[in-house]
């Protein structure tokens, strides 16, 4: 007999994996530079060619839990190889798009392997790795999430600048192709090559899809389209019924997508829904700075751009401090901190003056990336380690699902909260084209709008500290 095959190296299988971790996450950012030369190329308007952005968001975040499970029936190997195949073809379609519309469905399909991909990521690194050690190596996957999305919009301006659009997708395939083939030698016959005679719930999956995707497009597009309209209130009621038909669909099948007993596990269910607002916290801020940064403060793009780096710049450094500090100290106190901070940054913020410097609002952004990479990786680790081992790719999924629902959430609630002011205050004007003389009504809307991040970030304190002890601090007691 041949001798048993040994174990991978969990730090190759860490950056096997985090080379499709910073794929996925560096073409939902690389892409959005090349929008205006994609629409100039293609003669399209803006509101088809923003499908370019928000089909890939949309198609990520509708299959993300769904792929989560089936990697848990037929192999986290088995999906995330898969995924790299078709992302890569997905991005070779991309390339060869010489009309929105094929661009459009070619980058939904470059999602659905973006999906597969991210959706058992979390879990692949969970299985090759001790618990003890989870804390730090889901801290460094953080600091490459958090490099991919400052490296994207820099990459794609270069390559603008030396070519042309396609070859943003053109240099994902090869390295997507070779890190498959590689992955897939790699992962075999490992945890990661687990196969369970389960059956996959197909109807639950599309119902899902439908449920998360109306829900996410309505409440991108409510303010564009208004609250009361046809296109939002239709979107809404599909969300709502593909949602009560779920939890039918769950309750009659013997393999539901979602376990109901993994609900009742409080280190899961609550970091869970902690995860999605700090988020929404989050991207509050990122949402409404650059029109702060641009309109009253008057900087260029090339200055904006480089104070909203900032906060992933500080989540890229700390994130791995984090993470190594809660596989000793366990996440409760971690995750509180880290709310507290963010919530902080949103007082800081509320209190900026166009006339300040560059470094007086890049250190306030630094505090909000200092309070989220406190968070995340003890946050990612705790729920990872809460759940029974045949069930982390569910939780891999869940994790990045609310992470974009919470995402889209901040960008909406932001916009909300800003435009109802902005109006009140300047006779139901919009802003689209901005003048001196709306600064104190412009300010005013802005300082109203992080002040309620400041109740957000409240009760992201208060989910977060009613986890209790964890897991792992309890069962050494």
């Amino acid at each position: 007999m041949p001798p048993p095959r040994r174990p991978p190296n969990k730090w190759t299988v860490f950056v096997v994996v985090a080379v499709g971790v910073f794929m996925s996450t560096l073409d939902g950012s690389i892409v959005n530079i090349a929008l205006p030369t994609i629409m100039h190329d293609l003669s399209v308007p803006l509101s088809t060619v923003e499908w370019v952005m928000m089909i890939y968001l949309l198609t990520v975040s509708s299959l993300l839990l769904s792929f989560g499970r089936l990697s848990d029936i037929r192999g986290r190997r088995w999906v995330y190889t898969r995924g790299l195949g078709a992302f890569s073809a997905g991005s070779l379609c991309c390339a060869l798009a010489d009309n929105a519309w094929w661009l459009i469905g070619s980058r939904a399909f470059q999602g659905v392997g973006a999906a597969m991909v991210m959706s058992c990521t979390q879990a692949i690194v969970a299985d090759a790795f001790p618990e003890s050690e989870r804390g730090k190596a889901l801290g460094t996957l953080g600091a490459v999430v958090a490099s991919g999305l400052m490296v994207g919009p820099a990459l794609g301006g270069w390559i603008l600048h030396i070519a042309s659009w396609p070859f943003i997708f053109w240099i994902n395939i090869p390295i997507g192709v070779a890190t498959a083939l590689y992955a897939n030698r790699l992962l075999k016959s490992g945890g990661c090559d687990g196969v369970r005679r389960e059956s996959f719930d197909g109807w639950g999956a599309l119902l899902l899809a439908l449920c998360t995707g109306a829900l996410l497009a309505a409440v991108t597009h409510g303010y564009d389209w208004g609250y009361a309209s046809f296109p939002f209130l239709s979107l809404m009621a599909l969300s709502l019924l593909a949602a009560l038909g779920l939890i039918f669909q769950e309750g009659r099948v013997r393999f539901p997508l979602i376990s109901p007993s993994l609900l009742r596990i409080r280190l899961f269910a609550l970091p869970v829904l902690a995860a999605m607002i700090l988020f929404a916290g989050l991207f509050t801020i990122i949402f409404l700075m650059p029109f702060f940064l641009i309109h009253p403060c008057g900087f260029s793009s090339r200055e904006t751009g480089l104070i909203m780096v900032t906060p992933f710049v500080f989540l890229f450094l700390f994130a791995p401090v984090s993470g190594a500090l809660s596989d000793r100290l366990g996440s409760r106190w971690l995750c509180t901190t880290g709310m507290v901070i963010l919530t902080a940054a949103f007082v800081l913020l509320s209190r900026l003056e166009p006339d300040f410097s560059k470094l007086q609002i890049a250190w306030r952004m630094a505090v909000s990336g200092i309070g989220v990479a406190m968070f995340i990786a003890p946050n990612n680790a705790e729920v990872m380690s809460a759940v029974p081992s045949n069930f982390m790719g569910v939780a891999a999924g869940t994790v990045a699902t609310v992470r974009n629902l919470g995402m889209v959430t901040g960008i909406a609630l932001a916009g909300t909260l800003f435009n109802s002011v902005f109006y009140s205050l300047n006779g139901g004007l919009p802003l689209t084209v901005y003048r001196p003389e709306l600064e104190p009504v412009f300010m005013a809307a802005f300082r109203f709008a992080m002040m309620s991040g400041v109740a957000i970030g409240g009760a992201g304190i208060l989910v977060t500290f009613l986890r209790g002890p964890d897991r792992r601090k309890r069962s050494k007691c």
